[in-house]
């Protein structure tokens, strides 16, 4: 027997579609402590209420990529929950934690 508790009811169908999203930060740099972590989390639930879909986890992995693990009507494009988080919360976070811009500007070299 299927379970049938992930199953949600729209008004024309009923769908359970899912998607992990990852990215990385520019230049893979390490700059996603545990502040930024738990700030973006609270940042990614109310965005994906606003733009209606869900965030049913949201995870930083070794400082400089994130994991999304989103579920959505089949109407909202894969792009579209991707187009948001990444847009909305980038700009956030450089309006309150400007010393990240800091961080991109330092220059690395390898040897």
């Amino acid at each position: 027997m299927e379970n049938k508790a992930n199953l949600k009811h729209a008004r024309t169908c009923v769908y359970n579609v899912n998607y992990h999203i990852v990215w990385s930060v520019k230049y893979r740099r390490k700059i996603l402590t545990r502040e930024i972590e738990q700030y973006l989390k609270e940042l990614f639930q109310e965005i994906a209420k606003e733009k209606g879909f869900e965030v049913v986890m949201m995870e930083v992995g070794e400082q400089d990529h994130i994991h999304v693990f989103a579920s959505s009507h089949p109407k909202v494009a894969p792009s579209y929950i991707v187009k948001m988080l990444k847009e909305i919360s980038g700009r956030k976070l450089f309006l309150k934690f400007p010393e990240i811009k800091q961080k991109f500007m330092e220059r690395t070299f390898m040897e």
